[in-house]
């Protein structure tokens, strides 16, 4: 009795042994199925890396100040012959006629307005041609007392003539008794007008003659012409004049 006694203790202290040694190869159901029991500390998570610093920024730099402005230019002063200034009514062959008589060379005008070059001219249109009987006045020409000679190439108006005081507006054309012309009005595209009593006294004798509208043909002698005065058209000097207008 003793000894089955001791063999059913021994059993039981087996059991219980295998049954311990079991379980510590297992996890503790106790903590797994509460979650208020103490577990491991869970890894720390890795440190989110600081965001990127702000750009540095720079104070706006302010533009440099515009320069003072420059003064505004003067327009440039040009002379035109075609243009006659204040106080000339005609520019040609390098003068200007002053209004009320006298003269004045380019250059003299130039000073006078300050202009700083002249104008570029168009190339002139060619000199009319000389008619057949510029060598000498022919048979039916009229003459004067003074030798001036004259012929009527279309009649004007018939209305008053000028005097010699008086200031006209004519188109014309001269040439030597070679048949070279020296200065006209056609080419330029205006009339000239001067005083009378401002011109060679061919000119102031032989317009007296005419009415507006008219055109005539004048024969001056060189002593009613430039009388031989160096740079002017020498000899015997003949003229195609329409009177456009008296003042």
């Amino acid at each position: 009795m003793k000894q089955t006694r001791t063999l059913v203790s021994y059993l039981a202290w087996a059991g219980l042994a295998l049954h311990v040694g079991c379980g510590a190869n297992k996890p503790s159901q106790t903590a797994a199925s509460n979650p208020g029991a103490s577990s491991p500390a869970p890894t720390a998570a890795a440190p989110k890396p600081a965001p990127p610093a702000p750009a540095a920024t720079t104070a706006p730099v302010a533009p440099p100040a515009a320069p003072p402005a420059a003064p505004p230019a003067k327009s440039e002063v040009i002379f035109d012959p075609m243009k006659p200034p204040a106080g000339y009514v005609n520019c040609h062959n390098n003068h200007c006629h002053k209004v009320g008589g006298g003269v004045a060379s380019y250059a003299q005008v130039m000073a006078e307005m300050g202009a700083a070059r002249m104008a570029e001219q168009p190339p002139a249109p060619p000199m009319p041609k000389a008619p057949a009987d510029v060598a000498a006045p022919p048979a039916d020409a009229a003459r004067t007392a003074s030798g001036l000679a004259s012929k009527v190439l279309a009649p004007g108006n018939g209305g008053a003539k000028p005097a010699a005081t008086s200031v006209v507006t004519v188109h014309y054309t001269g040439w030597t008794t070679d048949g070279k012309a020296f200065d006209s009005s056609i080419p330029r595209g205006r009339p000239a007008t001067f005083p009378l009593n401002r011109v060679i006294p061919g000119w102031t004798e032989g317009v007296q003659l005419m009415t507006v509208g008219e055109e005539r043909r004048l024969w001056i002698p060189e002593n009613l012409a430039y009388q031989g005065k160096p740079g002017k058209p020498a000899g015997m000097l003949v003229f195609d004049v329409e009177l456009v207008s008296i003042q």
